[in-house]
C-alpha cells in the first residue's frame, strides 16, 4: 500500500519565502526574564508572542490552511472544515519554525462517515527547483472529531535537516483510497532552525513553560506542540487550556480552538 503511495504524483511545491512575523512587544522585564531563565514563577500566555502574520505580497506561494472542495459529490461537504493548525491569514498557511528533527504537526479533522477515514501525510524537502519525498504514510483515522497531532518517525532519514525548506500535505480521501484520487487536503511549509546555546538555556529554565520560551521565540510548532502534549495529558488544567485557546486565537483559528484533542500518531517506520 505504502509503495503503491510512493508511485503516485505529488504537487510541485515551490519555495515560500520566509515571512514570519517578529515578536509582540514584551516589556523590558519580560524580555531580559526569557533572555536568561524562564523561572517556574513565569504566568504569560504564549499567545502574547505572536501576531497575526502578513501574507507575502510578491506573489510566492503560500499553503491551504483551510481545505477546499471535492471533486466529488461522495465527498462529505463538512470536510471543508479540516484544519491545518499554523499561522496564516484566512484559508492560507505561511512558513513557521521548528528546532525538532522530527517535529509534530497538528489538524482539525471534522466528524468522518465511515467510509471516509483514509488519510495520508506527506513531507517533501525542497532545494530549489527539485522537489523530494522525504516521508509519506496512509492513516487510519479516528471517528471523533477534534485536533490530531502527527509526529514523524525518529530515524535519521526522516529527520529536517537546519535550514532546508519542507513542504508537507495531509489529505483526507473520499472513499477508498484503491479507488479513488478525490480528497480533501491541507497543506504547509516548515523550516528547521538551529537550537542555539541561549535558547536551550532558557528551554532548560523554564521547566514545564518551554512553550513560554519557544512562543517568545517564534517558534511555532514546538510552542503548540509542547503546550499540546501538557494540554492533552491535563486535559482538566484550566490555566493549560486558556493557554492553548489563546494561542490559536493569535494566529485566527478561534472556531476550533476549544475543541479536544483525541488523537496522536507517532509514526515508527
Amino acid at each position: 500500500m505504502i509503495k503503491k503511495l510512493l508511485d503516485q504524483p505529488i504537487q510541485r511545491a515551490c519555495v515560500i519565502p520566509l515571512i514570519f512575523i517578529s515578536l509582540m512587544n514584551y516589556s523590558q522585564s519580560v524580555q531580559a526574564q526569557l533572555t536568561n531563565s524562564i523561572p517556574n514563577t513565569v504566568k504569560n500566555s504564549p499567545s502574547q508572542s505572536f501576531e497575526q502574520p502578513k501574507l507575502p505580497r510578491n506573489g510566492a506561494p503560500t499553503g491551504r490552511r483551510r481545505a477546499g472542495a471535492g471533486r466529488s459529490p461522495e465527498c462529505p461537504k463538512n470536510l471543508t472544515r479540516l484544519t491545518a493548525l499554523v499561522p496564516g491569514d484566512a484559508e492560507k498557511s505561511v512558513l513557521a519554525s521548528t528546532v525538532a528533527e522530527n517535529p509534530t504537526f497538528w489538524f482539525y479533522i471534522p466528524q468522518l462517515p465511515q467510509t471516509t477515514r483514509s488519510g495520508e501525510f506527506v513531507l517533501q524537502v525542497l532545494d530549489g527547483k527539485d522537489v523530494q519525498n522525504v516521508y509519506r504514510t496512509p492513516l487510519t483515522l479516528s471517528e471523533k472529531p477534534g485536533i490530531v497531532s502527527i509526529t514523524l518517525p525518529a530515524q535519521p532519514q526522516y529527520s529536517l535537516k537546519v535550514d532546508k525548506k519542507y513542504h508537507w500535505y495531509f489529505h483526507i480521501y473520499c472513499g477508498d483510497p484503491d479507488k479513488t484520487s478525490d480528497n480533501f487536503y491541507v497543506d504547509g511549509f516548515v523550516q528547521r532552525q538551529v537550537l542555539t546555546e541561549a535558547l536551550d538555556t532558557q528551554l532548560k529554565s523554564a521547566k514545564l513553560k518551554e512553550y513560554v520560551v519557544y512562543s517568545a521565540n517564534n517558534i511555532w510548532y514546538d510552542a503548540l506542540t509542547n503546550l499540546g502534549q501538557q494540554r492533552r495529558a491535563n486535559p482538566q488544567d484550566a490555566t493549560l487550556n486558556q493557554y492553548w485557546v489563546d494561542l490559536l486565537n493569535a494566529v485566527g483559528l478561534q472556531d476550533i480552538a476549544k475543541e479536544p484533542i483525541v488523537q496522536n500518531y507517532n509514526l515508527e517506520k
